[in-house]
This record gives C-alpha cells, structure tokens and sequence, in this order.
C-alpha cells in the first residue's frame, strides 16, 4: 500500500484533488483535497477522509452529518495526479450546504440557478456559522 501511496503525484502544498461520485448512478458528489495520510487513512478504513486546506486538519466525511462515505472503488488517472472515488454515500446528502451534490449550481442563459432539493438545514447540523 505505501507504494501506491507514494507514487501518486501530488502538488507543492503535498496535496492531490479526490473526485467522489456515487458508486450507484454515478452523480458527482463533490472534490476534496488529500493528502498521502488522509489517503492511507481512507484505504485503512474504508471511509472517506480529507485534507481540509481552511482547517488545516483531517476530516471523515460525515463525522458531523452522518452522512459518511464508504469507500468502494479508487482509481487513478493517466498521470497519478487525481483519484476517482466511488462511493456509498451513507446519509442523503454529500454538499455540507445540505445538498446531495456539491454540484446544485446549473449555468442557465447567463445566470447560475439552483437545482435540486436541499436535504438538510446546514445551521442545524454544524450550527449557524456553518449554516
């Protein structure tokens, strides 16, 4: 595993992007960054976790929400400088903002408009900084 692990190509700042799609239909659920110990830490327990570049700390997706991922396919591409998740995505929704997608925002006739449903209210779940 360290091998995999090392031979990834990541940026300056020792990070590389994480695609992460839902392993059932595909959807795009949102891109984190990781680094090559939140990738270890994700391949050991099956769970997605990130690098948070605002926080500077790790962070499993849904420790919070509940709305975990479970790890299910990874893959790299051509150069190793991005992975492609898929994912169970345990809870409704991936977007911290309530969403299933982080990917709500549509570009219609010149505008950004606001598809699909909010699952959850943000404020209530990480408080209203957050929210």
């Amino acid at each position: 595993m360290d091998n995999i692990i090392k031979n990834m190509k990541y940026d300056s700042d020792g990070l590389i992007p994480a695609v992460v799609v839902d392993a059932s239909d595909n959807e795009v659920l949102m891109v984190a960054y990781m680094n090559s110990e939140s990738l270890k830490m994700t391949i050991e327990s099956g769970k997605m976790t990130y690098w948070s570049r605002s926080r500077q700390k790790f962070w499993v997706k849904g420790e919070t929400s509940g709305n975990i991922q479970v790890v299910k396919e990874i893959r790299a591409d051509c150069d190793k400088d991005c992975l492609l998740f898929k994912v169970e995505q345990k809870g409704r929704a991936a977007c911290h903002t309530g969403y299933r997608s982080c990917f709500f925002n549509k570009y219609v006739n010149g505008e950004w408009k606001e598809c699909g449903e909010k699952i959850f209210d943000p404020g209530e779940v990480y408080g209203k900084k957050n929210g």
